[in-house]
């Protein structure tokens, strides 16, 4: 798994367009039908893009994620945010450096939630597996668990897109990708520029980053849902809650304890 080291530095200036808002909506809509949390486990938290406004919005959240770097960004948001010192709702959140395979909190959660495709980092059955037990392990009888993946047609469209360039003032990135067709698994390799302040003179640091990802059908993900204990799970795509069909990119999961 990647631990994003040199990666977290920039992180939040490459990933400003995901669609956060669209993760916010779907697991709102989730919950609705499933049951509203308190408490949240936020597997793959990264710098916080998610959990932060799910603190911001009143629920504790547990910020779960390998890189300590992240981490300190996360928190270092958290700290600085307006809302933190001056919130009408009382959420909180609790950082924690721990693996999505094997991690543990002070009580069961309410709700786990893992977006922004991290179970696609997870390139061994056996360690999707681990990270679904470790899930059912932590959530309290009812808790759902919800998380998204690539759609192993959406890797083979990376492959058949790259490479990637992007060129800005303050950053710019080279992005190929190599796809084992036969595991479904996809190799990024980045080479990313990034400026190191404002002056007319100032300097661009490198740095090269290389991500694995490997895409699993959802008939499997289903099962190994179903064996590490869940039940009532059902399989959506693109943000809604509709099933997937042969265009889908983003497939979403709810698997109720």
């Amino acid at each position: 798994m990647h631990a994003y080291r040199q990666f977290a530095a920039v992180y939040d200036r490459l990933m400003e367009d995901m669609p956060y808002p669209e993760w916010m909506r779907f697991a709102r809509s989730c919950w609705e039908r499933y049951g509203v949390p308190k408490t949240i486990a936020d597997l793959g938290c990264g710098t916080g893009n998610l959990s932060i406004p799910l603190a911001r919005s009143g629920f504790h959240v547990y910020a779960i994620d390998l890189s300590a770097e992240m981490l300190t960004i996360g928190r270092n948001k958290w700290d600085a945010s307006p809302q933190h010192t001056f919130r009408t709702q009382e959420g909180s959140i609790r950082w924690l450096q721990q693996d999505m395979r094997d991690w543990e909190l002070p009580q069961p959660v309410d709700a786990v939630i893992s977006f922004c495709d991290c179970v696609n980092y997870l390139t061994e059955e056996d360690d999707v597996e681990a990270a679904f037990r470790a899930a059912y392990g932590q959530l309290k009888s009812g808790g759902v668990f919800l998380f998204d993946v690539h759609a192993p047609r959406t890797l083979a469209r990376y492959a058949g897109e790259q490479p990637f360039v992007l060129d800005e003032r303050d950053i710019a990135y080279i992005w190929t990708c190599e796809l084992d067709r036969e595991r479904t698994e996809i190799e990024h390799k980045l080479t990313i520029f990034a400026r190191e302040g404002e002056s007319r003179d100032a300097r661009y640091a490198r740095i090269e980053e290389t991500h694995v990802q490997r895409a699993y059908e959802p008939a499997w993900l289903r099962g190994a849902l179903a064996r590490a204990g869940f039940g009532n799970i059902e399989i959506y795509a693109d943000f809604r809650l509709e099933p997937p069909n042969a265009e889908s990119e983003r497939i979403f999961f709810a698997a109720v304890k």
